[in-house]
């Protein structure tokens, strides 16, 4: 049976964390208590979607899916200085509320669109298919059309895991084990990516392609500016021609008159005027199909391979991609069809997933044989078909995930509940017949909360535990958009000789901070950051003591804890008593409990007197014990999970 209501501070605690990654403030409780209509809580849901924070909470569950990184990683790991602005692209569309289909478009095949009136469309669309190319690469391999292949390969298994939650590159070297994904049907797709240019050279080392989306002016100025380079190099060929004639009777000065000519011609090539570039894709210049690779290796080729779409969704009566084009925009419009069976059914599980912690489906990368049935497959088509109707909006379908009263159940385990799980019966195997009858039979004991009886407690993910210490803090800078990455673009990122700082230690907010592939940020990397090399669409999560040590001994947390007490002591006329009323609020979204605060008081109080011997500045005394009571709220298992 259903669980009873959650406790309101508890609920807005929840709200708030899911759909900004944010705590909320004693103001927001205090307001949302006050409201007593009927409709309160759908009044804070539409707060949190119109908020900013929003897009910043969701676009990283979105980035975890894309594989985003600030870098290539792998064997050369090179800056990717612009791959920010497909960070903020996905940002403002879902704070826009892009539609869906809209949003899948842009990323396969935002160049193909038809142009907009707006350049600033026009900018977004080509920063959108920087979705193909943020994937790491070999970029030292020696065998270039292995090296094509393999980020062929990559592109297609993160957009058929994106946006059709299928395992299509494991048809590479032959037919799929378990899905009817044969190798043609690989080869097919491998058709049009390969007819689509994502890299600007193979040489070693390799760059990724990018793509200029300055304004008129500002390309109308840098081509100018080539154009005056390429003139100034003509010369200076016959210049140094000249001067290495003369140097024969000239001597020294011809030759230093040589280097200073090369320096004035390098610093005016270094004052190029600056044109904003995007990772983004082309079609190639003559776009083929592909023959299927024989287990899976460029150098022996089978049957040709015509450009179509896996034929077990798309169907056998499909004609081939017109030849003169990749067949990417073809494929992004059939990927976002209405028609297509899974692209809303795979987004809608993602969404719900972040809301309950699992997903109906709790493989969301993989709806295929090796995934895992739906626990409710009736509500996955139904919440699906809405969200089409709906205009594939996504705040639409928050709202109806949020205002049901399964998303507003308690998360306590109630008496009755472990009654009925220590003397219950046991099942030890699926009763035969309906595939999903354990799910239904009422004398099951449900221990994994498949029928959601309650609400699932769970961790917070790295980055919410981070900015909940900044915003308890007093600490967060609540900026928008922009790059902290301060390596130049294709700059080595993690060897001896790089130049790079990744500016770990701003106070802006996780999402911000870069994401150095070999080199993830330990914060992240203590409470299960997404791997990005490779698209995720559910982390992996563990509760585990080095993360208690971590937030123990960690200077981040340190520093945090300290900002909290300064801001606490801060007030001069207030009772410290109060001083631990005032943080419960903050840090746990609800009021501390008599004993709780009498507990606070004797810590402080015992703490102080520890540092009598070593420390004999009373000030300072009473400073490290608040710094440190407030470290001991951080640590508590209370400030990182959510009920």
């Amino acid at each position: 049976s259903p669980a009873p209501p959650a406790e309101r501070r508890a609920l807005l605690r929840r709200v708030t964390f899911d759909l900004t990654g944010l705590p909320p403030t004693p103001a927001e409780i205090d307001a949302y208590l006050a409201d007593t209509s009927p409709d309160a809580f759908a009044r804070v849901v539409d707060r949190l979607l119109a908020s900013p924070a929003y897009g910043e909470r969701w676009g990283r569950h979105w980035l975890d899916v894309a594989r985003y990184a600030d870098s290539n990683g792998l064997d050369e790991n090179t800056a990717f200085a612009n791959a920010w602005k497909y960070r903020d692209y996905v940002v403002a569309s879902l704070n826009a509320d892009k539609p869906y289909d809209q949003f899948v478009r842009e990323q396969l095949a935002g160049d193909l669109l038809p142009p907009s009136a707006d350049p600033r469309v026009n900018a977004d669309r080509l920063t959108a298919t920087g979705f193909l190319v943020l994937g790491p690469k070999l970029l030292a391999e020696p065998d270039k059309a292995k090296m094509v292949m393999d980020i062929v390969d990559e592109q297609i298994d993160v957009a058929s895991k994106a946006f059709l939650g299928l395992t299509v590159s494991c048809a590479r070297c032959h037919d799929h084990k378990f899905d009817p994904i044969p190798t043609r049907d690989y080869y097919a797709l491998a058709g049009v990516f390969k007819s689509t240019k994502a890299m600007a050279s193979l040489n070693t080392v390799a760059k990724a392609f990018e793509r200029p989306v300055g304004t008129a002016t500002e390309e109308a100025a840098a081509k100018a500016h080539e154009a005056k380079v390429a003139d100034l190099d003509a010369r200076a060929k016959k210049l140094k021609a000249d001067i290495r004639l003369a140097a024969v009777a000239g001597g020294a000065a011809a030759v230093t008159a040589t280097k200073a000519f090369d320096r004035r011609l390098k610093n005016f090539k270094d004052a190029a005027p600056p044109v904003s570039r995007v990772l983004a894709v082309q079609d190639e210049a003559k776009p083929a199909d592909v023959r299927v690779h024989v287990r899976g290796n460029h150098l022996t080729l089978g049957e040709p391979a015509p450009r179509v779409f896996p034929r077990i969704i798309a169907g056998e009566a499909q004609s081939p991609v017109p030849a003169t084009t990749s067949g990417r925009l073809e494929l992004a419009n059939w990927v976002a069809s209405k028609a297509n069976p899974l692209t809303a059914r795979v987004i809608v599980n993602r969404v719900w997933q972040h809301h309950f912690g699992e997903g109906l489906v709790r493989t969301p990368d993989n709806f295929g044989r090796l995934g895992e049935r739906p626990t409710h497959p009736e509500l996955l088509d139904w919440l699906a078909a809405r969200f089409v109707a709906d205009g594939w909006s996504l705040k639409a379908l928050h709202r109806r995930i949020l205002t049901t009263a399964t998303y507003q159940q308690s998360a306590e385990i109630r008496n009755a509940e472990l009654e009925m799980r220590n003397a219950g019966p046991k099942v030890d195997a699926a009763p035969s017949g309906n595939p999903h009858s354990e799910f239904r039979n009422p004398q099951f004991v449900d221990p994994d909360n498949r029928l959601l009886w309650k609400f699932p407690r769970r961790r917070l993910e790295a980055e919410a535990v981070r900015d909940a210490m900044l915003a308890v803090a007093g600490d967060l800078d609540r900026t928008t958009g922009g790059t902290l990455l301060e390596s130049k673009n294709f700059e080595y990122v993690t060897t001896d000789s790089s130049r790079s700082r990744t500016r770990y230690d701003s106070p802006r907010r996780s999402l911000y901070l870069p994401v150095v592939r070999n080199a993830v940020f330990e914060f992240f990397q203590a409470f299960d950051f997404v791997e990005p090399h490779v698209p995720t669409g559910k982390r992996a999560t563990t509760v585990v003591a080095p993360q208690a040590l971590f937030i123990l001994n960690n200077p981040f947390v340190a520093a945090r804890s300290k900002a909290f007490a300064d801001s606490l002591l801060k007030p001069t006329d207030v009772a410290d008593a109060d001083r631990v009323r005032a943080a419960y609020p903050r840090a746990l979204a609800r009021p501390a409990a008599a004993d709780e605060v009498d507990r606070a008081l004797s810590f402080l109080q015992r703490y102080e007197a520890a540092l009598e011997a070593t420390v004999k500045d009373a000030p300072a005394r009473r400073a490290a014990a608040w710094q440190a009571w407030c470290h001991v709220l951080f640590a508590s298992s209370e400030f990182i999970t959510l009920n």
